[in-house]
């Protein structure tokens, strides 16, 4: 998945995604390990998505990205 896409999600679904992740990561190394992976590539792309999950909740911790602006933000923002 693209960073970007991992930038417009808000904290909790961050927090949902990497527990997806770590669980799919579990799953693929489970196959790996009994030889039953075919795709090496997926268990390197899923570590990779962990890291950048884990890159941008660490950032929104110290203030240094924010979350996005939900729709109801917005629109109040704009009515004013």
């Amino acid at each position: 998945m693209k960073a970007i896409k991992f930038f417009e999600m808000s904290t909790k679904e961050l927090q949902d995604k990497l527990t997806e992740l770590k669980s799919n990561l579990f799953n693929l190394r489970f196959k790996h390990a009994t030889n039953q992976l075919t795709n090496n590539m997926a268990m390197v792309e899923c570590k990779r998505d962990i890291a950048r999950v884990k890159t941008i909740l660490r950032q929104r911790e110290l203030n240094i990205s924010f979350e996005p602006e939900t729709k109801a933000k917005k629109a109040k923002k704009s009515t004013k």
